[in-house]
């Protein structure tokens, strides 16, 4: 058995999760942000078994699309610390990713 660990955009984690339920994985959902960007995003606990797996990582893949979007960041003149201004850049978000764990034991009690 594995367990996935994947890390989805909020964008994307309802239409996830609708089709791998669909297809009678169990998930857990936890709330999560990431570091860079500082937005929501979700990671789910999937467990699965080896036979699968495959299947699992095409839902994921099929229902986290990559798209770009704006943000900005601080840049510094550097002349003083209380001197910056913000830049637009574009970025890549979406899509995902998963970490694969090896299960050595599953017990549901």
């Amino acid at each position: 058995m594995k367990l996935l660990v994947a890390i989805v955009q909020d964008a994307d984690v309802n239409f996830l999760i609708d089709a791998l339920t669909e297809e009678g994985y169990r998930i857990t959902k936890l709330s999560t942000s990431g570091g860079f960007l500082k937005k929501g995003n979700t990671t789910l606990l999937i467990g699965v078994e080896e036979a699968k797996l495959d299947d699992a990582l095409a839902l994921i893949e099929k229902n986290c699309k990559k798209r770009n979007t704006t943000t900005t960041i601080i840049n510094p003149t550097g002349e003083s610390s209380l001197i910056s201004s913000t830049v637009p850049i574009e970025i890549s978000v979406g899509g995902a990713t998963i970490f694969i764990i090896d299960v050595e034991r599953y017990i549901q009690l």
